[in-house]
């Protein structure tokens, strides 16, 4: 039975906007929702979802969520969803740039909608096990409406001021994925070459204070070598590229985003570009003159 009375509008069907519209009308959520490839969101109708042929079938809804791939694409859907009504409030949670989410935010308050900014943290896998997280920003009063529909998704929401600053955040975040990432394969690699299997250390790794949800999650990939894309190595360096931009705009060192940059770079300019961020490992492994084969160890990723 729906819990809800508010009407909710979902643009993007994706494998990330796919599992979160799914959470929510699984909690009895009335939401419409549209995707350029309508077959592709057909099966959100099995748990009671509206899926609709037309964006402007979205217009007038009281919440309306965004979740596509670039800028370009959500100013071409925000556009068309505003033709015949305007929403009462925007929450985009695309990876977008800061010049595009403050250039959304100016067209959206001419058209006095409220707009958060609220990208996410995770992937799909992420989103099925109930672990998403926002980090959001934008008018208070707009986030404490939002608020309960963000958690449906996952774990909780962050809220971090006004403005953009939710993308900002992002970035920091995203930096620290790729200086971690590097550090996580420095340590296995050092650990294998001493003469330790892969998977027994990072077993004690992850039963110590410093394991975390990350390292566990990624602990398969290291040890089988299954480099299957989460996240791809040119999108890591973009994310590093704002991280060192913005630590310019603010005076703030970056040494580490600064090297770990330049080693995802060589990555990419040896032909390293279509596998997961992870792929560093073999990168490591070269410098440190080992070939890896993968351990064929069962494993679980901890999520």
């Amino acid at each position: 039975m729906p819990t809800h009375t508010e009407k909710l509008g979902w643009i993007g069907a994706g494998r990330m906007g796919y599992a979160m519209v799914e959470r929510l009308a699984k909690a009895g959520c009335d939401i419409a929702v549209w995707n350029r490839t309508k077959a592709k969101a057909d099966p959100l109708a099995e748990h009671g979802a509206k899926v609709v042929t037309h964006l402007d079938e979205l217009a007038g809804k009281d919440i309306l969520f965004c979740m596509v791939s670039t800028y370009d694409d959500v100013k071409e859907v925000i556009g068309k969803a505003l033709v015949k009504g305007r929403p009462g409030m925007v929450v985009e949670c695309s990876s977008i740039s800061l010049e595009g989410s403050a250039e959304l935010r100016k067209t959206l308050e001419r058209e006095r909608v409220q707009y958060l900014a609220a990208p996410v943290s995770g992937n799909a896998k992420v989103i099925k096990a109930g672990k998403l997280t926002f980090v959001v920003s934008g008018p208070k009063e707009a986030y404490e409406r939002a608020r309960r529909y963000l958690d449906m998704m996952g774990t909780g929401s962050s809220y971090v001021g006004a403005g953009e600053l939710s993308r900002v955040a992002k970035i920091c975040h995203n930096v620290m994925l790729g200086v971690v990432v590097q550090s996580l394969c420095e340590i296995t690699i050092l650990a294998q070459k001493a003469g330790m299997p892969r998977h027994a250390f990072l077993d004690f790794l992850n039963k110590s204070v410093m394991g975390s949800m990350f390292t566990r999650y990624k602990t398969p990939a290291l040890v089988n070598l299954d480099f299957h894309v989460t996240f791809t190595p040119k999108l890591l360096r973009k994310d590093l590229d704002l991280g060192l931009d913005a630590g310019r705009e603010h005076e703030v060192p970056m040494p580490l985003t600064s090297i770990t940059r330049d080693l995802l770079q060589q990555m990419i300019g040896h032909g390293m570009t279509e596998e997961d961020f992870s792929t560093l490992l073999l990168m490591q492994a070269r410098a440190s003159g080992i070939e890896l084969e993968p351990e064929n160890v069962a494993l679980s990723d901890g999520l």
